[in-house]
């Protein structure tokens, strides 16, 4: 067995079930633990620039890489659109939402490690989750230069015929990307591990859609510098009197 079958043959498989089976756990064990753990009250101005950015991006790649990867390649040819049109417009979109990403990425990065009050309520798994998200960025678009030297996008049909053949179980589907760049199987391979990573960080946020919040009642804190009137003490309580014993009950006893 070679490392290519073991790396995109099996692993895709290992990751998806651990990434299904371990955020339906988590969300149902640990709902607590299901938030983003939000530094906002500690330093905003460069948590909102780099959150906006970052959060811009990382949804233009998700759309790109689901409808690209996913989209059968019937739809396309049905539709006309030839593959090396499509292959551009992924180099391009890409690199622009990669950018994005990237640079808003590092912002929230650079907060979290040389901020002292943002790095001591940080846990391992929030800087490393980052670190790995900065890494994948960075082979994404190192995948540019190497895609932009086959146009036709014979490449990239590889890529689709790969990712269509995990979902449908297709046997042999790792020999579909046994030649291409090395730069490819090594952002292929990250990506995976961050998917079998992800029920375990704080990414799992990205699984909910904030429409609970529509119908959940409210409350909020309040701070004021008016003196507020205290409350009284409670009264001590008041015991009934103990009744003497009567006189003949007490000679009886004797």
């Amino acid at each position: 067995m070679d490392l290519n079958q073991i790396l995109f043959g099996y692993y895709p498989y290992i990751a998806l079930a651990v990434l299904v089976i371990g955020s339906v756990l988590r969300f149902d064990r640990e709902q607590y633990t299901w938030r983003t753990g939000s530094s906002q009250l500690l330093r905003r101005r460069q948590l909102v620039a780099g959150s906006v950015m970052f959060h811009v991006g990382v949804l233009a790649i998700f759309a790109g890489h689901f409808v690209g990867l996913l989209t059968p390649i019937a739809v396309f040819d049905a539709l006309g659109v030839p593959h090396g049109a499509k292959q551009m417009l992924a180099i391009v979109a890409g690199g622009a939402a990669g950018t994005l990403c990237l640079a808003g990425g590092l912002l929230l990065l650079h907060r979290r490690l040389f901020d002292p009050r943002i790095r001591k309520t940080s846990s391992f798994g929030d800087t490393a989750i980052l670190v790995l998200l900065m890494a994948q960025l960075c082979l994404g678009l190192a995948t540019i230069p190497v895609s932009l030297q086959h146009r036709d996008g014979h490449e990239m049909l590889k890529f689709m015929t790969w990712a269509q053949g995990v979902f449908t179980f297709r046997p042999g589907i790792a020999e579909q990307i046994a030649d291409v760049h090395w730069i490819f199987k090594a952002h292929l391979t990250l990506g995976l591990t961050i998917l079998l990573v992800f029920p375990f960080t704080r990414l799992v946020h990205m699984l909910s859609a904030p429409v609970w919040y529509l119908n959940r009642r409210g409350w909020q804190l309040v701070r004021t510098k008016r003196a507020l009137p205290r409350r009284p003490e409670p009264a001590a309580p008041v015991y009934p009197p103990i009744q003497a014993a009567r006189p003949d009950l007490r000679s009886a006893a004797e």
